[in-house]
């Protein structure tokens, strides 16, 4: 992943499917779901839109810096999949051990940020 317009289309694709899902979990799922679960599908939808957000931007920013982007990037699209779609399996499937994997992706969005703050370090010094 270090083509930018390949990671932005990716990114562009991702938020279309966080909107999609943030208006089923507040239409088809709100009479379906615990309150509790209807939680856990929005955390999901928001660390979702939010890290889809910085995919785009790690793609522009390392454009515009021209720094080596393929492992941020590749991290934080790991971090979605994992944690949010774990989440919403979580939800639909009632199956519990997918919570289990859940901080496998937060620690692929911790990492990713990590990497991209060590390459303009890198950059800087």
């Amino acid at each position: 992943m270090s083509n930018p317009k390949i990671i932005i289309a990716i990114a562009a694709i991702l938020l279309a499917i966080a909107v999609a899902a943030g208006a089923f979990g507040a239409h088809a799922l709100k009479n379906i779901l615990s309150a509790e679960r209807l939680e856990t599908w929005q955390t999901a939808v928001q660390y979702h839109a939010w890290h889809a957000l910085g995919l785009m931007l790690i793609a522009l920013i390392g454009t515009q810096f021209e720094i080596a982007i393929t492992w941020p990037a590749s991290l934080i699209l790991a971090g979605i999949v994992v944690f949010s779609g774990s989440l919403y399996t979580l939800c639909l499937s009632g199956i519990g051990w997918f919570g289990a994997i859940t901080p496998i992706g937060g620690l692929a969005f911790i990492a990713g940020w990590v990497v991209l703050a060590v390459q303009f370090f890198r950059e800087a010094f």
